[in-house]
């Protein structure tokens, strides 16, 4: 017999709350669609669970995780996932994928890519679709953060869509940042930014097993010898590389190690709690742009207006400038 689940509007607020705390995955599921909701009601009524789950102090751990691609990001969180599960750590994955421009939906299906973590008890994936929209992502990426957080889930694993603009929303977004990258670094570095090197609080040359391994010691050493030179994103600590095997399994248990390292220190020098209250400030900042923004684009005068002001630009009749601060302008003597 198939069994009957409610609707997220048939769920009271303090249902949310007790299911959460009891790591009910439908309903963590389904307050998760609330926050990535952009409907009002649910907007509203997803702050409410939120506030009242902040108050759940849980000792966790965010980790971002970025790579060209091809660098086999998946084929390693499911690894690395999966080895952290052994250990008895409940983890929660956050896939940020790339979206179709049509649909707006995920095109990535994280649980086919992550097979054994998916299957695991202690672990909880969840595919995020970007929408396109770096603000919606970090906001909505934050807020599923606290609701994995307070069901139990003590490592947040955050991965993103590949080296590029998002690197730099998620890095404000998590307490370490780790790099995957792949063997002939020379060539590898031409694609990318010096300031994307130096988010990294560890870089990790993966694929290093059978015919492979020569080279990623040499890419190792490569990298080590570039961020030598390079300023690192945490004060006091030193970025360097390592290799990996995702298929092999090695490097995985290194990694954790390094990882619990960088906990253990950022946390004697308070630079972890002081991250932390960054990362709430940066929260604020970005909710008050996206309810800015909502509320602009909702009020009835700028959507009266907003078609005209479009065909003046079009036309070249009227400058943009001049017409976005009418409009801002027009908005704001009449926000009430």
């Amino acid at each position: 017999m198939k069994k009957f689940v409610k609707k997220s509007n048939d769920i009271s607020i303090d249902q949310y709350i007790k299911g959460i705390e009891k790591r009910d995955r439908v309903l963590l599921a389904q307050a998760i669609t609330l926050v990535e909701s952009n409907a009002k009601q649910h907007f509203e009524k997803a702050q409410k669970i939120i506030e009242a789950l902040l108050q759940n102090k849980n000792s966790s751990i965010r980790i971002g995780i970025t790579g060209v691609p091809g660098a086999g990001k998946s084929t390693f969180i499911d690894s690395f996932g999966t080895y952290l599960c052994e250990q008895g750590y409940y983890v929660a994955v956050l896939a940020i994928d790339p979206s179709s421009q049509v649909s707006k939906g995920s095109i990535m299906g994280d649980k086919t890519r992550m097979e054994r973590l998916s299957r695991h008890p202690n672990a909880y994936i969840r595919p995020s679709p970007s929408g396109g929209n770096l603000g919606g992502v970090s906001r909505k990426t934050r807020e599923t953060i606290i609701l994995c957080e307070a069901a139990g889930y003590n490592i947040i694993l955050v991965e993103t869509m590949g080296v590029g603009q998002g690197e730099f929303v998620v890095r404000e977004m998590v307490d370490f940042f780790l790099l995957l990258v792949l063997t002939g670094a020379g060539d590898e570095l031409q694609t990318m930014k010096k300031g994307i090197m130096e988010l990294p609080d560890l870089v990790v040359v993966n694929k290093a097993d059978g015919e492979n391994m020569m080279k990623a010691n040499k890419a190792k050493s490569e990298y080590n010898s570039i961020l030598h030179f390079l300023s690192s994103y945490t004060k006091d600590w030193e970025t360097r590389a390592v290799t990996a095997s995702s298929i092999e399994e090695t490097g995985i248990a290194d990694i954790w190690e390094i990882i619990k390292t960088f906990e253990k220190q950022t946390k004697k020098s308070n630079l972890f709690y002081k991250r932390r209250t960054e990362q709430q400030l940066n929260w604020l900042h970005d909710l008050v742009k996206q309810e800015v923004y909502r509320h602009f684009y909702e009020h009835p005068l700028i959507k009266d207006k907003l078609n005209l002001a479009e065909q003046t630009v079009k036309t070249g009749s009227k400058h943009v400038s001049r017409t976005a601060l009418e409009l801002v302008n027009l908005f704001i003597e009449h926000k009430h």
